[in-house]
């Protein structure tokens, strides 16, 4: 079981490491299980010549094994539809802001682990992130995302756990391995801390605690001739109290597509003067 003072271990040893690359689309957590699968295909459009501001959306499945078996693919684990803003206003700093909505089915915890309900959630959240440059080809981003997180159930009926306030401190290391399809090596951790608004009985706060460890890998590269990315990657999700941390957390494999839009000035006519 990882405690604070191993989360703390954790990021003074990867605190050389940054949060998310122009490119990256993180796994969120998908619960407890053996393996998990995410992939998603995201739009990145620049916003100015500059690209000081851009635009990130993406679409996104996950699936996941039972704690029982190695089947990444067996259960749907996951929807999500996500939209995000960011600016970097200043050299070496960015902030960005979001929404997204994510559709999660829930199963028992006993096998045969049958589906029991479904969990909607809308999220919004704000992230400020500094990079550090260390040399030529390192490059280490540090972030922390404050979450904002609403639940209901499938026909948008409260649910036990009515909202939730989540801070997220990540740190990534970025490696150019070459500059032939802008080849890229990222590592990273981040920690989630939360707090709980409960429906339970009565109504309360749980208490702000330590929730989770991320520990991912990703090889990022363009297709040549094209204005795709593809990150692929390896994440392991350190569960605090949960039956995966004892197997060494959720073991998970992704594969995102980006689709690289430009910026284009808009051409003024005429009439657009006219008008």
């Amino acid at each position: 079981m990882f405690g604070i003072k191993k989360v703390l271990i954790v990021f003074s040893i990867t605190g050389c490491l940054g949060s998310l690359v122009k490119a990256q689309i993180s796994p969120p957590g998908l619960g407890d299980a053996k393996t998990a699968f995410w992939s998603a295909f995201g739009v990145k459009r620049n916003l100015d010549s500059l690209g000081k501001k851009q635009t990130m959306s993406y679409i996104a499945i996950g699936r996941k094994s039972t704690l029982d078996n190695d089947n990444l693919f067996a259960k749907q684990a996951i929807f999500v539809l996500n939209h995000e803003f960011y600016h970097s206003f200043a050299p070496h700093q960015q902030y960005s802001y979001a929404l997204s909505y994510r559709r999660q089915p829930e199963y028992e915890k006993e096998a045969p682990y049958d589906k029991e309900g479904i969990e909607q959630e809308f999220r919004i959240y704000g992230r400020y992130a500094y990079t550090f440059d260390l040399g030529k080809k390192l490059k280490l981003k540090n972030t922390v995302r404050q979450e904002f997180r609403k639940f209901f159930d499938a026909d948008f009926h409260k649910v036990d756990e009515d909202f939730q306030l989540r801070t997220r401190i990540k740190s990534q290391l970025t490696y150019n391995l070459s500059p032939k399809n802008n080849q890229k090596l990222a590592l990273s951790a981040e920690a989630l801390f939360s707090i709980s608004h409960l429906n339970e009985h009565d109504q309360h706060w749980n208490s702000f605690g330590y929730r989770e460890l991320r520990l991912a890998a990703y090889y990022m590269f363009n297709i040549p001739n094209s204005p795709f990315t593809v990150d692929i990657g390896y994440m392991d999700d350190l569960i605090r109290d949960s039956n995966s941390i004892r197997h060494g957390g959720v073991h998970y494999i992704a594969a995102d597509l980006i689709w690289n839009i430009p910026y284009k000035k808009k051409e003024t006519t005429d009439q657009d003067h006219l008008d």
